[in-house]
């Protein structure tokens, strides 16, 4: 039985998020003061007191997300977990990746909030507000969304940011475009096309000054070996070698997040479980509908470590 951890990724969010662990826990507190002081400001006090729309900000909203997936390994370590003794893959959707590495101990907790704030102000930083959009598409083949995206870019940008898996896509680029393939997959049959409250175009060519970016952060950060592979978005591959993760991570930033692929590539290589460690339950709600086989587990509160540390003694 293998078992694989899953890491969130933005929009899983809450205020309060990950403050339960930071009181049962010291280990879980101490994520949160170590990203605190990395960033030189009291994220933890934005993450558990808000207001809402400053979480939600993508550069707060990464670091945050890492911080309580953090503060939930913690926990389950200072349970009595070894995430080497146990996991045989870690991977994380999109920002989630970076959570997934820190755990593996690949990036310092330290490293990985400042890499995640230069990566979420770069994202934001691309694409002048309104230029940029996202839609979620619901009920149609790949094959169709991705024609739609092919006709509605016109020499713009247009293409499939997410594929989550169960049907559900995200599309990301050029407004107009993004709007015009949202149409035309409603006109394919799509179920829904709803445009996202989103910030900037993610995932597509756009974001390429933010891969920038974060080719110049990640050639300057500490990096070892993790403890156990990563299975990247973009090539659905598991990897110990840390250049070659930085290098998938760059690609990240303007390619496709294969979340689908990613549960199907586990359940094709041993995995009956997947724990996601951190903030809400959409990973876990994604897999079933992705491989109904695989069991998911949500672990973000301390009852739900002293539950897995139960179920995985």
């Amino acid at each position: 039985m293998a078992i694989a951890f899953t890491f969130p990724g933005q929009g899983s969010q809450a205020i309060g998020m990950g403050k339960d662990l930071a009181e049962a826990f010291p280990q879980a507190r101490a994520v949160f003061e170590e990203v605190d002081e990395a960033l030189g400001e009291k994220l933890s006090s934005v993450i558990w007191e808000g207001p809402e729309d400053a979480l939600t900000l993508t550069a707060n909203a990464q670091p945050a997300l890492m911080a309580v997936s953090m503060a939930a390994i913690r926990a389950l370590e200072a349970s009595g977990l070894a995430l080497k003794d146990k996991v045989s893959y870690v991977a994380g959707h999109s920002l989630g990746e970076y959570s997934a590495l820190a755990a593996a101990g690949m990036f310092s907790i330290g490293d990985a909030a400042r890499l995640l704030r230069i990566r979420g102000n770069a994202m934001q930083a691309a694409v002048p507000v309104g230029e940029g959009a996202m839609a979620a598409i619901i009920g149609l083949e790949q094959a169709d969304v991705e024609a739609a995206c092919a006709e509605a870019a016109h020499g713009s940008v247009c293409q499939i940011a997410n594929d989550n898996g169960g049907g559900q896509f995200v599309i990301s680029g050029a407004k107009a475009a993004v709007e015009l393939a949202a149409t035309l997959c409603t006109q394919k049959g799509a179920k829904r096309a709803l445009m996202l409250q989103v910030s900037a175009p993610f995932h597509s060519a756009l974001m390429g000054p933010a891969a920038d970016a974060m080719r110049e952060a990640l050639a300057g950060v500490k990096k070892n070996v993790p403890l156990v592979p990563v299975v990247s978005n973009v090539s659905v591959s598991p990897s110990s070698d840390p250049d070659e993760i930085a290098a998938r991570l760059v690609e990240q930033v303007t390619g496709r997040v294969r979340w689908r692929e990613t549960i199907d590539w586990f359940g094709a290589n041993g995995v009956t479980a997947l724990y996601e460690i951190g903030a809400g339950k959409v990973l876990s709600g994604l897999a079933r509908r992705i491989n109904k086989e695989i069991a998911t587990t949500a672990v973000g509160t301390p009852a739900d470590v002293e539950a897995t540390v139960a179920a995985l003694a």
